[in-house]
C-alpha cells in the first residue's frame, strides 16, 4: 500500500483496521501517525482514545485485548504498537526476546477486527519477515507501508517544499548546503528549515549566504573539509579549519577518531567501487545514508586505496602515541595533517 493512498482513504472517512509502518525513516512514520490521530480522533478525545504498547515490554495479547475493548469516552480507539520482535524478527515463541508472544491471537484478530479500533504497528526495521503468517496476511490486506530513507534529490525537494509551504523560497544550492551541514535526519532538517524561514520572513528568499550565516557546521563536516583541504594541498585552509576546531574546544583525540572514521569510510567506498557496487548497495554495506556515501566517494577520488590504508595505519599509531603521552596531542595531529599534504 502506498502512503498517499492511505491518506486519500482518510479524507473519505475510511480507516483500515491495521497499518504496519516499517523502515528507517522514523520522522515520516511519526508524521503519519500524527496525521492519522488527527483524522481519526477529535483533539479532545485523543488523550483517552490513544493507547500505546511496546512489544519489548508487553505481550501481543495485551495489545489485541485493548483493541477488542470498546473505546471509553471516545468515538474510536487508536492502538499504537512499537514492535521489534513480532513482525520484524521471529513470529511466535521467544525468539523476539524474553516475552512469549502468542501470535495466534493476532492472526485471529486480523480475521475479525474490531470496527471501533485501529492498530498501528511501528517496526523500525528495513524489512519484514514475509515468511511469517501474520506478515503474509497483512500484505494480502494491503496493510504494509514502507518508509525507506529518502534519496538525496528527494530530501532536497522535501526541504524546498517545506519552505514553500511557509511562503518562502529556498534555493536549491542553499538546500544542498543545508543538507551537507545538517545531515539526512529529517527531524533536524525540518527544524533548520523552519529557523531559516523565520529569519527570511514572509515571501523571503533563502540563499547560500543565509544558510552559511545561520546553520553551524558540524565537527564531522569540518573534519571532512580538513581531509579534503590537505588532499588538495590547501595547507593554509586546512590549518585554519584545525585551529577553528581547537577554538571550539574540540579534543584532538576526538578529531583524530573522526578523521580515522572518515578515512575508513572512504577506503570502504573505494574498495566497493572496484566491485562495481551502486551507491545504494554501498550504503547498505557500510550502514550509511546514500548521500553520505556520495560525499565520501567524491572525497575519496583524491586518494588511492593504498594511500588511504597507509593513512589509516598512521592515524592508529598517532592515536596510540597521543593516549600514552608519547606526543603532544595538538602538535601530533597538526604534524599528521601536514604529512597528508606532503604525501
Amino acid at each position: 500500500m502506498e502512503i498517499k493512498d492511505a491518506m486519500k482513504e482518510w479524507k473519505a472517512g475510511q480507516f483500515r483496521p491495521v497499518y504496519v509502518l516499517y523502515g528507517k525513516d522514523r520522522y515520516r512514520m511519526k508524521q503519519f501517525v500524527a496525521e492519522l490521530t488527527d483524522k481519526l480522533l477529535p483533539a479532545e478525545e485523543q488523550e483517552l482514545g490513544v493507547v500505546k504498547f511496546d512489544m519489548a515490554e508487553s505481550p501481543i495479547g495485551e495489545a489485541i485485548a485493548e483493541a477488542e475493548t470498546l473505546p471509553f469516552f471516545a468515538s474510536s480507539k487508536l492502538v499504537i504498537i512499537r514492535d521489534q520482535s513480532v513482525l520484524a524478527a521471529a513470529l511466535g515463541g521467544k525468539e523476539g526476546g524474553k516475552i512469549d508472544h502468542q501470535t495466534d491471537q493476532l492472526l485471529a484478530y486480523l480475521q475479525e477486527p474490531c470496527e471501533s479500533s485501529v492498530i498501528v504497528f511501528l517496526v523500525y526495521a528495513e524489512k519484514l519477515d514475509e515468511r511469517r503468517k501474520a506478515v503474509k496476511l497483512l500484505k494480502e490486506r494491503h496493510a504494509l507501508l514502507a518508509f525507506q530513507e529518502l534519496t538525496e534529490n528527494e530530501l532536497l525537494l522535501w526541504t524546498i517544499k517545506r519552505a514553500e509551504e511557509q511562503g518562502r523560497t529556498l534555493r536549491r544550492e542553499a538546500a544542498e548546503m543545508l543538507l551537507t551541514r545538517t545531515g539526512t535526519s529529517m527531524q533536524q532538517l525540518a527544524l533548520e528549515v523552519d529557523k531559516l524561514c523565520l529569519h527570511a520572513g514572509q515571501g523571503g528568499t533563502i540563499g547560500e549566504l543565509t544558510v552559511d550565516k545561520l546553520i553551524a557546521t558540524t565537527v564531522e563536516e569540518d573534519v571532512f573539509a580538513l581531509i579534503d583541504a590537505m588532499a588538495s594541498l590547501q595547507v593554509e585552509r586546512a590549518l585554519k579549519l584545525y585551529n577553528e576546531l581547537l577554538l571550539r574546544r574540540e579534543e584532538p583525540i576526538k578529531i583524530t577518531a573522526l578523521i580515522a572514521r572518515q578515512l575508513r569510510i572512504m577506503l570502504q567506498v573505494k574498495e566497493l567501487e572496484q566491485h562495481r557496487y551502486s551507491p545504494q548497495q554501498m550504503a547498505g554495506q557500510i550502514g550509511l545514508h546514500p548521500y553520505a556515501v556520495k560525499l565520501a566517494a567524491e572525497k575519496a577520488r583524491k586518494f588511492t586505496v593504498a594511500a588511504l590504508g597507509g593513512h589509516l595505519d598512521r592515524v592508529a599509531e598517532l592515536d596510540y602515541r597521543m593516549k600514552t603521552g608519547q606526543i603532544d596531542k595538538t602538535l601530533g595531529l597538526e604534524l599528521f595533517l601536514l604529512s597528508l599534504a606532503a604525501s
